[in-house]
């Protein structure tokens, strides 16, 4: 069973909860709210860092879409400073001891003198180890969350470090404000961003290099001025490999990512050089219209019961389109235009008093039944959102989860023994 301390926090949660979602469902009346605008001040967030000073990641927040507001929040591991000349191939692992680390190499002449790190020049990048990707989808039940909230920070920072990847969390729009599909086309739009920036960069590294005298500063200030030096985001373009990409979702963001994965395979190389690799799925959000025998049996589960559940989802939906079988609320339903054995290896995290963990288990399954390495990590004594959680971040549980991620992502993104052993 779970921990006293839960049972206790659970309570106040769905209290808090409650009173949140009451709040929301006025809002989207309209009649309180005539400019659709919610407040979500009790959410607390992280300020962005971009030294490396507390735990050997740095951090920055980013806006790509001025008409959204599509935010990102960019983890960067310390890791990613070491020098490819500085240490011998089989000696470069994911790491984030400094001691391996040259005093002298390129990386470290890009930091500020208040340890903040600026990342990018293409005339010296070309040293700058290249990282995986992962991009990071936080969960809320589609109305809350948000990317830089102190819970998602510290879970990101983990995982950064755990798979030495740059980790990218999205702060995609919320309900009722923004219903279905606004919340998925921000996923797709962000990994669409990635391909551009991987190849922005590449172009702007092509006119800066290889150049003698003034010719070579006229062309690469041509490329600046056409695409706008804002474009190229620094930390990406020095250490960003988006050929390694994994995507990552928590809760209602593993819904984003299924949907991210499902257009990427559609994409294929449309999307080069961006290439989804994997996905992790904990505890995802899914729901249909005939029960499993878990929402039956835990439906007044800790934190997330079923009864707040379905008002979330009334909330994402638009009303017209409001069906327990929808495609975004039901990844099994017939007829599904991109068979799921066209899907990336697929790792699914599921938990014992977690009223939705037999719809995770039953994608699972699925998947390995047309050949998709898909395992499930399914963990005792655990509640939703166990490894995600402020209260519950600094459980054994939690790390555990965090490392046996880690553990699996790696098999996905290693360089075939570049980066990795085993």
């Amino acid at each position: 069973m779970p921990s006293v301390t839960v049972k206790l926090y659970s309570v106040l949660f769905k209290f808090l909860l409650k009173r949140r979602l009451q709040t929301l469902i006025e809002a989207s009346l309209g009649d309180t709210n005539p400019y659709g605008v919610v407040s979500r001040s009790d959410e607390a967030v992280a300020a962005a860092n971009p030294t490396f000073s507390n735990d050997g990641v740095a951090t920055k927040d980013i806006h790509i879409d001025p008409v959204t507001s599509l935010s990102l929040r960019i983890f960067l591991p310390e890791s990613a400073l070491i020098s490819l000349n500085s240490v011998p191939k089989h000696r470069v692992r994911a790491s984030t001891n400094t001691s391996t680390r040259s005093s002298s190499t390129d990386a470290d002449k890009l930091k500020l003198d208040n340890g903040a790190y600026r990342g990018y020049s293409p005339e010296i990048n070309k040293n700058c180890r290249k990282l995986p990707v992962i991009l990071q989808f936080h969960g809320g039940g589609w109305v809350s969350g948000s990317n830089d909230s102190v819970a998602n920070d510290l879970f990101c920072r983990r995982i950064a470090k755990l798979c030495d990847a740059v980790v990218v969390a999205v702060g995609y729009r919320l309900a009722p404000e923004n219903r279905y599909p606004a919340a998925f086309e921000d996923g797709l739009k962000v990994l669409n961003w990635l391909g551009k920036q991987a190849n922005l960069a590449e172009c702007s590294k092509s006119f800066g290099n290889g150049r003698t005298g003034g010719g070579g500063d006229v062309r690469r200030r041509q490329i600046v001025d056409g695409f706008g030096a804002s474009m190229v985001e620094p930390w990406l373009a020095a250490h960003g490999d988006p050929s390694r990409c994994v995507l990552l979702g928590v809760s209602c963001g593993a819904n984003i990512a299924n949907y991210v994965a499902r257009k990427a395979v559609v994409a294929g190389k449309l999307l080069d050089p961006v290439r989804v690799v994997a996905q992790v799925l904990m505890y995802p959000f899914f729901i249909g219209s005939i029960p499993t025998r878990s929402e039956i049996k835990l439906a007044n589960s800790y934190l997330y019961d079923k009864a707040m559940s379905m008002i979330a989802w009334k909330l994402f939906l638009p009303e017209e389109e409001f069906n327990l079988d929808h495609p975004a609320a039901n990844p099994l339903i017939p007829g599904e235009k991109t068979p799921l054995k066209y899907m990336p290896p697929t790792l699914s995290v599921a938990a014992e008093h977690d009223w939705m963990r037999d719809r995770a288990i039953a994608y699972s399954e699925e998947l390995r039944k047309v050949n998709v390495d898909a395992p499930l990590l399914d963990y005792k004594d655990a509640v939703h959102e166990f490894a995600t959680l402020d209260v519950l971040l600094k459980t054994p549980q939690a790390q555990a989860c965090a490392e046996d991620i880690a553990i699996w992502v790696r098999k996905y993104i290693s360089l075939r023994g570049n980066e990795f052993s085993y």
